[in-house]
């Protein structure tokens, strides 16, 4: 995976904010996953257009304080598992 992926949500999942952090069910599975705010941060941005992960870095960088290479190194963790877990595809050129 690299921040020049391109990434959306899948149709099959179902998302709420509850406390502060969001919720996820996956339909297809039935399981349900959180997200802590920055996490919640970057489902709202994929869910409003399909970004790459360097535009998500972008965004998160200038919204939250942290280091670029840590947020690097979260997001593409962070969206190597969502991808794993099907809750977010790929977009192709």
């Amino acid at each position: 995976m690299q921040l020049s992926d391109k990434f959306t949500v899948s149709g099959e999942v179902v998302a709420r904010e509850m406390g502060g952090e969001m919720v996820l069910l996956d339909l297809a599975s039935g399981q349900y996953f959180g997200l802590d705010p920055v996490g919640m941060r970057v489902w709202e941005l994929l869910s409003e257009s399909p970004q790459t992960l360097a535009q998500l870095c972008d965004v998160i960088e200038a919204e939250f304080e942290a280091p670029r290479g840590q947020i690097e190194a979260d997001l593409l963790e962070l969206a190597s598992e969502l991808n794993k877990q099907g809750l977010i595809v790929a977009q192709t050129a």
